[in-house]
């Protein structure tokens, strides 16, 4: 999670489908008097590419750049081919056509809770994060699962990102730390499926 909220912001801004360009919301920053305008707006394919920066960005902040073993191919045919499996929303800047921030989400179950939304990542890029585009993209998501009328979302954050977990805690987000999470890599789920076909 790289954004936080932002509080000098005179804020102007619009959801837009895919591709539109119509429209140029502003995010106005009066103290810095800097003017940034950009787009909310559902990923599309093209997107991928600029989206997979952002991950390989949001790993090196996690300071685990080496845990990236997905690829644009990969990011594109699981959230564009035919069997999509994530959904996205882009935070797109309306004057470079750059994509600054994502909030990519799946659907999940749960036997207590039955059919979620998990958020995977909420990423704004370092330039752009004072101009609250974090909190504009968890706004979409959050719409999108009321729209859905799921019965919960989750997502995990880092106990030492003290600004995520700030910003996280001024959504009323619950920050369960009872839970640990548990997983296994695609080569360790492979040497455990070898000791139990002996």
């Amino acid at each position: 999670m790289f954004s936080s909220p932002a509080t000098d912001l005179s804020i102007h801004y619009s959801l837009l489908p895919p591709s539109s360009k119509i429209l140029r919301p502003e995010y106005i920053c009066a103290s810095k008097k800097c003017k940034v305008s950009f787009i909310i707006r559902k990923g599309c394919k093209e997107d991928v590419p600029q989206m997979f920066r952002l991950v390989q960005e949001l790993a090196l902040f996690e300071r685990a750049p080496e845990a990236v073993v997905n690829t644009e191919r990969i990011m594109e045919q699981d959230g564009f081919g035919d069997n999509a499996i994530y959904k996205v929303f882009v935070a797109e800047d309306a004057a470079t056509n750059q994509i600054v921030g994502m909030a990519l989400y799946y659907t999940a179950y749960s036997t207590w809770k039955g059919k979620l939304l998990f958020l995977d990542d909420l990423i704004v890029t370092e330039k752009y994060r004072q101009f609250g585009i974090g909190r504009k993209l968890m706004n979409e998501f959050l719409k999108e699962a009321q729209r859905l009328g799921v019965n919960q979302v989750r997502w995990q954050v880092l106990d030492w990102n003290t600004p995520a977990i700030r910003f996280y805690e001024s959504l009323k987000a619950e920050l369960d730390r009872e839970w640990i999470t548990c997983k296994m890599s695609k080569q360790e789920i492979a040497d455990y499926i070898k000791t139990i076909n002996h």
